[in-house]
């Protein structure tokens, strides 16, 4: 298990990894920030240096969403997915598959927040078709673009709530 500031990235089965990360700030504007697109576009997971250039949101169970991310040198990586289960402001669970996939197959991801005295606990677990699949994201650079995107999401719903 590795950390950066409050993110803890693990593996939690043969096929999953989990996700945690806290936040000072209430669920809802977690929430929001997930499922908003001109919040996303703020801070949506990934190194420094990218921006998220598309961001399209269908928040419905069937729904479907798709970002692109750019970075400065104009190189791009795409994702989607389909939401599966949706329980504002608490849990999402949806899938995802890059346009140009770096692991097989598709990936699902159900993420949960929990409040407790005004702070917000993100839980994301992420379950993929194999264990190869699954060791393939842990050695990759994804907990370092987790961790500064995280961070971004940090200081938007900080501010957000005035603290």
């Amino acid at each position: 298990m590795t950390a950066s500031g409050t993110l803890k990235v693990a593996a939690h089965s043969d096929r999953e990894i989990k996700i945690t990360r806290s936040f000072n700030a209430p669920r809802q504007l977690v929430w929001d920030a997930h499922t908003k697109p001109e919040l996303l576009k703020k801070w949506l997971f990934g190194p420094d240096g990218w921006s998220l250039a598309v961001c399209n949101i269908d928040l419905r169970v069937g729904g479907r969403f798709r970002y692109v991310w750019r970075n400065q040198g104009g190189h791009e990586m795409a994702m989607g997915g389909e939401y599966r289960e949706i329980k504002p402001p608490e849990k999402i669970v949806s899938t995802e598959e890059f346009d140009d996939p770096w692991y097989p197959g598709v990936g699902v991801g159900t993420l949960v927040l929990t409040e407790k005295d005004g702070k917000t606990t993100l839980t994301q677990t992420v379950q993929y078709e194999s264990k190869e699949a699954r060791d393939a994201v842990l050695k990759s650079p994804m907990e370092q673009g987790l961790a500064m995107g995280y961070d971004r999401l940090d200081k938007l719903v900080t501010t957000q709530a005035g603290r």
